[in-house]
């Protein structure tokens, strides 16, 4: 429970988290709270209520202002379920890493408990559940389109993206509004309205996504290229308004706030013990992979923080108890792009842009400044790097390699097909081999740590035999993954309409359990000999 002021009266705000609660800003609830109070808002946290009854939910009383809902750091789907479906044995956001701590669509349900205790007060949901989820959208586990999360959850406002913008100008909107009343025009918000506002883009509607695969791929071409949306959903139309993109100095002011970085409980948080040791330098990815939702969560524009500020929270790591000289990561959703901020953001590819910056002269000196900070002895790139985007500064691949590598690099050529690899908007092949040439140069002994992916859409027995010969070539691959369709991504709206969405073009995509089995036990053959048998599947290359 975090509070501004001694508790007499209501708090101001209400965060209701599927997360065990961290004090930390890896942990979205804890950087929410934080922000508002800074601002002078008080915040209550509950997290992980039991949502079987009412009586968590009813703990901290009524928010004078509203409640924020999230189902916590990950999709409740995916931190629930395993790609084949199955329950998951282990969630690396609760204590000790027990599972069965947040419920199936946890913001749905946390919406219904609070609508049942209090029917006056307003609900704003976010998190990444319900910024995925924001207009109408393929549910993997449903098997089926369904509409916006703000209409199912029967919310009053959906924050998207990261919402510290957002939040603090709702709370100054509550403070002269009630229930009743819509916020208009506060970015990173979705709201409902009657009738589409001038200058928004009309998408497909969910009435026509939800049955007709060509109008789901129109839908998804239109909001990938704009911010500006709306989205009719039976008699309401739902409005996303733009994305707010942070300064430096607006970042630095997140992070600089005073986080206590400590758990809550006597019990471990598993997500807690990985990052708790950790920096992040930036938000934002332009790399535009198929299958991943950071740019439509995040967004394409790389938001870095300051050298001071980054260096300021390495010194405050070192004070923490447990520490033992090593800072685990410094990096970002992809370590390279630190530094890469755009002063002209546009609606392009930023990979082959020629305005985009180049060198990493300033990534390099923060981690010349970083390995100086006293009681520092290891600055460690635990994050994964964008290899072709790394190869544009031999410099820097070369200071990684010798100064800050624990044992592996991690980098993700997901696969080796051109097919399958253009379908994901992956660099090819090549690049990877000429990275690994590059790196082994530099030291023999550095390994590569390649993460590859199974059961992309576009990818058939023949790609996964191109794939299981070049890792048997270079080394059996330690991680593979299953391709799960998450919630408003190109490869998921490929893998629900079978379709490319720009062209239309028919795509092979692997549905069966059967396949998807197969596929994942090819990566390393001969850890699967047996289930390879089993599946019918002949080795012989």
């Amino acid at each position: 429970m975090i509070s501004t002021k001694e508790k007499d009266g209501p708090f101001d705000v209400i965060i209701v988290s599927g997360d065990a609660y961290v004090d930390h800003p890896s942990f979205g609830t804890a950087v929410i709270a934080r922000v508002l109070e800074s601002k002078g808002y008080s915040v209550g946290i509950i997290a992980q209520p039991d949502w079987r009854s009412k009586t968590d939910f009813m703990k901290l009383g009524k928010p004078g202002l509203y409640f924020g809902i999230t189902a916590g750091n990950m999709d409740s789907m995916v931190a629930n379920y395993t790609p084949l479906k199955k329950p998951r044995e282990y969630d690396a956001y609760t204590r000790d890493g027990i599972i069965g701590k947040r419920p199936d669509m946890a913001t749905i349900v946390y919406c219904n408990r609070l609508r049942e205790c209090f029917k006056d007060v307003p609900l704003v949901i976010g998190g990444i559940e319900a910024s995925l989820r924001r207009l109408a959208h393929y549910d993997y586990w449903k098997n089926s389109v369904r509409k916006s999360l703000l209409f199912d959850a029967k919310a009053d406002v959906l924050v998207y993206g990261m919402g510290e913008h957002a939040v603090v100008e709702l709370a100054k909107f509550y403070e002269d509004h009630t229930k009743k009343d819509t916020p208009l025009g506060i970015m990173n918000t979705c709201v409902k309205l009657k009738t589409a506002p001038e200058g928004h883009i009309v998408i497909p509607s969910f009435g026509e996504v939800e049955h007709d695969k060509k109008k789901f791929c129109e839908a998804f071409v239109l909001y990938s290229k704009n911010q500006k949306i709306a989205q009719q959903h039976t008699d309401w139309f739902l409005v996303q308004y733009p994305m707010h993109v942070m300064d430096e100095k607006e970042i630095d002011a997140v992070y600089d706030l005073p986080y206590s970085r400590k758990e809550g409980y006597h019990e471990k948080i598993p997500a807690f013990m990985t990052t708790r040791f950790s920096v992040v330098t930036h938000r934002g990815c332009f790399g535009n992979c198929s299958f991943c939702a950071l740019a439509l969560h995040q967004g394409k524009i790389i938001q870095s923080r300051s050298e001071r500020s980054i260096i300021e929270e390495i010194q405050k790591i070192t004070k923490l108890e447990g520490y033992r000289g090593t800072i685990d990561d410094m990096g970002g959703p992809s370590a390279d792009m630190y530094g890469m901020d755009c002063s002209t953001p546009c609606g392009n590819d930023c990979i082959s842009c020629e305005k985009r910056k180049k060198d990493r002269a300033k990534l390099i000196s923060l981690l010349t400044v970083a390995k100086k900070v006293p009681d520092v002895r290891n600055v460690f790139v635990s994050s994964g790097i964008r290899y072709d985007l790394a190869m544009e500064s031999p410099e820097y691949i070369r200071k990684i390699v010798r100064d800050h590598v624990p044992g592996r690099i991690k980098v993700a050529p997901e696969h080796v097909s051109g097919k399958v690899l253009s379908l994901m908007k992956k660099p090819t092949i090549d690049c990877y081999e000429k990275f690994l040439s590059f790196v082994s140069e530099i030291d023999t002994t550095t390994e590569i740590l390649p993460y590859f992916m199974a059961a992309h859409p576009g990818c058939d027995i023949r790609e996964m035999r191109e794939l299981m010969a070049f890792v048997e070539k270079h080394g059996e691959a330690e991680q593979c993954q299953l391709f799960t369709p998450t919630p408003m991504t190109r490869s998921t709206c490929m893998y629900w309409t079978g379709m490319v969405p720009e062209t239309g073009e028919e795509i092979y995509v692997p549905y069966t359990y059967h396949e998807k089995k197969l596929q994942k036990a090819m990566m390393v053959p001969s850890q699967n000999e047996d289930r390879l048998k089993e599946l019918d599947f002949d080795t012989g290359m």
